[in-house]
């Protein structure tokens, strides 16, 4: 994987190794396309952690996430899917998404906004 987040994913989280680290980047960016996003800021809500997830779409700096506090953000299902696709384990997963996920919400929403959806 190319641009933002492989370069993110390569600096975050170097030692996993290329080409799973190029499956773990993409996956990053594969969860936030669509809907994904919202479907995150819907998640942090429900899970208590609106304060941070805003602070990665609005412009300035952005709150770090534990990876304890990605497991009351994300599904089990979530974490499997990125799982299944990188072949990581997840406890080597959520510290190095812990690193990764602010910037790349960050990147996705330039405009300090999330997208609208479009049905």
């Amino acid at each position: 994987m190319s641009g933002f987040l492989g370069n993110l994913m390569n600096q975050a989280v170097g030692a996993i190794g290329g080409q799973l680290g190029e499956k773990f980047g993409g996956s990053i960016g594969d969860f936030l396309k669509g809907d994904g996003l919202n479907m995150l800021i819907s998640q942090a809500q429900s899970a208590g952690l609106t304060d941070k997830i805003h602070s990665w779409i609005g412009n300035g700096e952005n709150l770090p996430i534990t990876a304890d506090e990605l497991r009351s953000l994300l599904t089990d299902q979530q974490i499997q899917m990125i799982v299944s696709k990188t072949g990581l384990p997840a406890n080597t997963i959520l510290p190095a998404l812990a690193q990764l996920l602010p910037a790349a919400v960050d990147k996705h929403t330039p405009d300090g906004q999330a997208p609208s959806t479009t049905a």
